[in-house]
């Protein structure tokens, strides 16, 4: 038997991952994410992406209540095998415990946020809005490239049904009252 050169978390546990893994497994690439007990690797991300959430973050944070930050890139912890991490969220600020925090939980998320990217539609689409959706989180917005702008989908949990139910569809603007009141001018992305 060879030696594999191979990491060793190239190489699941029989039970999956669980979330706590990704802040033990040494060497892990940035922006792992764990859906469904499995390591989710993230891509280089297009100049869309980057500019969607240099757009939408500080838009958000100028918003936000006093009691609620903006933040990107931070993982949640929904359940014991699922730990995506939203391109944007909006948190309670009670959850900021460390500098040194790596995740939030679920319940102290108040709208989470993905922009779609090629190598993770099906995800950003389907799987990540479940998640989202049964863990309780109670605002999702899809955001989309349109020839280079933003067209935001904006979505609001049924409680009921545990699932989202699409609220609006905003192109140039984006004017809601929930989570807070928010108005984004989403042209503004062409000059950034």
């Amino acid at each position: 038997m060879t030696e594999s050169s191979l990491p060793d978390w190239a190489f699941p546990p029989p039970e999956g991952f669980v979330a706590e893994d990704l802040d033990r497994i040494p060497q892990l690439p940035a922006h792992t994410e764990l859906i469904d007990g499995s390591l989710v690797f993230v891509s280089s991300q297009a100049s869309f992406h980057t500019r969607a959430a240099d757009l939408l973050v500080p838009a958000l944070r100028r918003a936000a209540p006093a009691d609620l930050r903006a933040r990107r890139e931070m993982s949640v912890v929904l359940g014991k095998q699922q730990r995506p991490e939203p391109d944007m969220s909006v948190i309670r600020a009670s959850a900021e415990h460390s500098p040194e925090q790596t995740y939030y939980r679920a319940e102290d998320v108040v709208l989470a946020v993905e922009v779609i990217s090629p190598d993770s539609e099906r995800r950003d689409r389907d799987r990540k809005p479940t998640l989202y959706a049964e863990a309780g989180i109670a605002h999702f917005w899809l955001v989309e490239n349109q020839s280079g702008r933003p067209a935001v989908y904006v979505y609001e949990l049924d409680p009921v049904a545990r699932s989202y139910v699409l609220t609006g569809i905003h192109h140039d603007r984006l004017k809601i009252s929930a989570p807070f009141d928010i108005d984004i001018d989403l042209t503004e992305i062409d000059k950034l």
